[in-house]
């Protein structure tokens, strides 16, 4: 897939890891739809920082808590930017909870954001898109192979999202190619600081956490290559190794 002139939507894409493949996007020529939750400040400086590129950008707010307010997000990102062709499920959340201590609100709610809506915008996705070559990329977790132990609901969530992935790959086939990326230490959570960061990142074998250009990279790679569909790709400094 040639980037130039492609119209994305990136979800959490104002901040974060979603707010660095909102910006590898647009420096490679790509429009771009950043949706927030509540960062609005922030939508709004990177999609002006973006268009400084060169490129359309726009912003839209959706609370995907509510899956059903995916379709009227992808609606608003095609009016917006143009037909979408490339999709990034970013957003997420990343819950404490156990499976001892676990409410089904509070699974139904993880299960809502972190899976149910990303589906629902695979779906929209393919609804409105009428090219042949079509890519999403969804962001999963490599820790979905060697569970958290108190993110019990968020690691079924991303589990999910593996499998949802593949699933996907083979129903939008061949005009929509779906792939993953699954990340390991790349920044610390939210609230924690890098000294946290750091003890994580010295029991790697590659010893440093990832920072967001590996991920960047991995993600322009399978939306340019069109012989990739239903991969996920592991960013985790070796850390399945150990």
């Amino acid at each position: 897939m040639q980037l130039t002139n492609r119209n994305a939507l990136v979800t959490g894409g104002a901040h974060r890891i979603g707010g660095a493949i909102s910006r590898a996007l647009a420096e490679a020529g790509v429009n771009v739809f950043v949706h927030y939750g509540r960062s609005e400040a922030a939508a709004e400086e990177l999609a002006a920082e973006l268009r400084s590129l060169g490129v359309r950008s726009a912003i839209g707010d959706a609370d995907l808590s509510d899956p059903r307010t995916a379709r009227n997000l992808m609606d608003v990102a095609t009016e917006a930017i143009g037909p979408v062709s490339i999709l990034i499920n970013s957003a997420s959340g990343f819950p404490f909870d156990t499976l001892e201590d676990l409410t089904l609100d509070a699974l139904r709610a993880t299960m809502a954001l972190s899976l149910e809506s990303p589906v629902m915008l695979m779906q929209a996705m393919a609804d409105q898109y009428e090219g042949t070559d079509g890519a999403i990329v969804n962001i999963a977790d490599v820790r979905t192979l060697t569970p958290y132990k108190k993110h019990f609901s968020y690691t079924i969530a991303k589990g999910a999202i593996d499998t949802a992935t593949r699933a996907a790959a083979v129903a939008l086939a061949p005009n929509i190619r779906v792939n993953a990326v699954a990340l390991g230490v790349i920044l610390a959570p939210p609230g924690e600081d890098a000294d946290y960061v750091e003890g994580l990142a010295s029991n790697l074998p590659l010893g440093r956490a990832g920072g967001v250009e590996p991920v960047t990279q991995a993600v322009l790679h399978l939306i340019e290559n069109d012989f990739v569909t239903g991969e996920i790709v592991r960013l985790d400094g070796g850390a399945h190794l150990a």
